[in-house]
């Protein structure tokens, strides 16, 4: 799990480059937003041809896929009081959100020809900008053995997308791998972008759902040493269909429907699929193992 507010936070709406407005009901229901920089020229990139028909360019409102009716819940929109563990107060999932799906907005360019493509790349000065809070000084791994990694994904308006990460940079390759399996198997994926200062400080709304990886911070529940995510080891996946419960805390606050693990809905980590035969092999642990809590988003790479 990252933060408790960014675990908490829907994506940021006021922060430039994090999400565009996406009109009508085809697309995620939001308020405003502007581009984010695309990466970096200089990149080590790979492109690997898709097995699967390549999919059109990412779609304006009239021209998203025929599929499931989307959710039409506003993101971001519905602040939670705030518990005394900094945490919202735990809510009922929404009707809307209980089948959840969204279209993708694309931040960054996605990949052409239905190609999956990667690149790795040292931290610029444009990415540790945009990075924040999320990093400071004091952080256990020094920015030149971090990376800002781009990989392909299938979002659930069944299209390709160009998502966001920054890892170790001892572990970025194996990312890629894991991603590349997952955009082949068309695991769906709402969004990956990077986390940012204004998602540790937003208000939490309980109806988040970014696959991010490096949040420098400590581990849950203690005030000293740092969590996985400090060390660029770890990465949550889908956290709203996948979430972290300890007792009564459900992370994020509004995804209790997707703790009936029985009910399978895309988007939704199980024992032995895709998502965990891919974290395995490269040998990282999964969060859908532990026996004193359930963390079904994250995965690491020493099991923290």
């Amino acid at each position: 799990m990252l933060t408790p507010r960014l675990a908490a936070a829907a994506t940021v709406l006021a922060v430039s480059g994090l999400l565009a407005a996406c009109a009508g009901g085809a697309g995620k229901p939001t308020s405003s937003s502007s581009a984010t920089s695309t990466p970096s020229s200089t990149s080590r990139a790979t492109t690997t041809p898709s097995p699967s028909p390549s999919p059109s360019p990412s779609p304006s409102p009239s021209a998203v896929p025929a599929g499931p009716a989307y959710s039409t819940w506003v993101l971001g929109a519905t602040p939670l009081p705030v518990t005394a563990d900094g945490y919202g107060e735990i809510r009922p999932t929404p009707p809307s959100l209980r089948h959840r799906r969204y279209a993708t907005t694309d931040l960054l360019p996605p990949p052409a020809g239905g190609a999956f493509a990667s690149s790795v790349d040292p931290i610029g000065a444009a990415v540790r900008r945009r990075m924040g809070e999320t990093y400071r000084p004091g952080c256990p791994v020094p920015l030149a053995d971090l990376r800002h990694v781009t990989v392909s994904f299938r979002g659930f308006d069944d299209r390709a997308h160009t998502g966001e990460l920054v890892v170790a940079a001892s572990v970025a390759d194996d990312v890629v791998s894991v991603f590349r399996r997952l955009f082949r198997a068309g695991y769906p994926i709402e969004e990956m972008r990077l986390p940012t200062t204004a998602d540790l400080e937003a208000a939490p709304t309980g109806d988040g759902n970014d696959t991010a990886a490096l949040v420098c911070r400590p581990t849950r529940g203690q005030t000293s040493g740092f969590s996985a995510h400090a060390y660029g080891t770890a990465i949550d996946v889908n956290p709203f269909m996948n979430p972290y419960q300890r007792g009564d805390v459900v992370l994020p606050e509004r995804a209790s429907a997707y703790l009936d693990r029985a009910d399978r809905r895309p988007g939704m980590i199980e024992p032995g699929d895709v998502v965990t035969r891919a974290f395995a092999r490269i040998g990282w642990q999964w969060g859908g193992d532990y026996t004193s809590l359930k963390d079904y988003q994250h995965f690491s790479s020493d099991g923290r």
